[in-house]
């Protein structure tokens, strides 16, 4: 028998649907059922063969946990040591590389910091900010959000400098991104399953959450290309990132789909915000990529911190071009080998 643990917060009616389907589906042989913590031992046995983790972003104590569960050879989804590392401003860096399209983005200093950070400490700060150089790359108006927040938390929109350093102001030590704000003609957000299946939803930000107002279902809401080429930069991205549940938000200006937020490794899948058939479609999905994972040999192990700790050594010597080596090779001229004589021959046997 195999166990799935569910590590979840304030949301009810997804992981208890998932819950359901994989014991259902499982007959017995895969057993899904929530995770209960207390003090967890460095050298405690496995009990787990894959989790899915809802929030353990939001508390340290259980991505801690998940990363001892990998230790132990559980499968995690989403990889607790990559949620760790990832920030929003480097998955627009990555997916402007990778040839994605991306609103106009700054990475600001904080405006706060925790006791102990004295100027003395920020001598590789520019002060002050040249304001005025940045809102002329990334334009007005613009968003202002945390470079690793989600749900739309301490977001803000401004149109002024004025309002930009105003809101800015307010931040803290919160790490903030500016960002140009895209004035879209069509919004969707797409969720990404097992890095392959997509799911496009048309969605409206401005409504209130839980309105019933921000998803529509309509299966021809995008023109057919550029369809096509949001599933493309959804897959493009998750495979990139790693994330095996994860959602991507694209602003569409004029034809052009804006990748605006997409490093959401536990989104809202509740019957009441995302509706009945968007609520079962994430459910099914899940519950097949639970049962993939499970049944997928695992010859390596699928984190690699063994390799961060003890690296393979590099390479090096310096190697000649192919060309540089033709140059520089001297073929030896071959002779015929001598054969020993019966003498020789004698005398090496005594």
């Amino acid at each position: 028998m195999k166990k799935v643990g569910i590590l979840v917060g304030r949301e009810k009616t997804f992981p208890e649907a998932l819950i359901r389907n994989i014991n259902e589906r499982g007959n017995g042989s895969v057993v899904a059922e929530y995770i209960t913590l207390g003090g967890v031992r460095y050298d405690a046995p496995p009990q787990y063969d894959l989790v899915v983790d809802r929030i353990s972003h939001e508390v340290p104590f259980y991505r801690a946990t998940l990363k001892r569960l990998a230790l132990e050879g559980a499968y995690i989804i989403n990889n607790p040591f990559w949620w760790s590392a990832d920030d929003k401003f480097f998955n627009y860096s990555l997916a402007h590389k990778l040839g994605v399209a991306i609103p106009k983005t700054v990475l600001l200093p904080q405006k706060d910091y925790i006791k102990g950070i004295v100027s003395e400490s920020l001598r590789n700060l520019e002060f002050p900010l040249n304001w005025q150089a940045i809102i002329d790359y990334v334009g007005l108006p613009a968003f202002m959000k945390p470079f690793d927040g989600g749900g739309w938390k301490n977001v803000s929109k401004v149109n002024s400098l004025a309002e930009l350093i105003a809101e800015y102001d307010q931040t803290g030590t919160l790490c903030m991104t500016l960002q140009e704000s895209i004035e879209f003609d069509q919004f969707v957000r797409c969720y990404c399953i097992g890095q392959e299946e997509v799911m496009i939803m048309p969605y409206d930000p401005r409504k209130a959450y839980l309105s019933g107002e921000q998803y529509l279902v309509d299966p021809n809401y995008l023109a057919p290309e550029l369809k096509a080429r949001v599933v493309h930069d959804v897959r493009t991205l998750c495979s990139a990132l790693g994330y095996d549940i994860n959602t991507v938000e694209f602003a569409i200006k004029g034809g052009v789909p804006y990748a605006i937020d997409f490093m959401n490794p536990a989104p809202d899948a509740e019957l009441q915000s995302v509706g009945e058939f968007y609520h079962r479609w994430v459910t099914d999905a899940v519950t097949n990529l639970v049962f993939k994972r499970l049944s997928e040999r695992r010859e390596r192990p699928r984190y690699r911190w063994d390799a961060l700790l003890n690296p393979e050594p590099r390479r090096v010597e310096a190697v000649a071009s192919a060309s540089e080596q033709a140059t520089r090779t001297v073929t030896p001229k071959r002779t015929a080998a001598k054969k020993p004589s019966g003498k020789s021959r004698a005398k090496e046997a005594k």
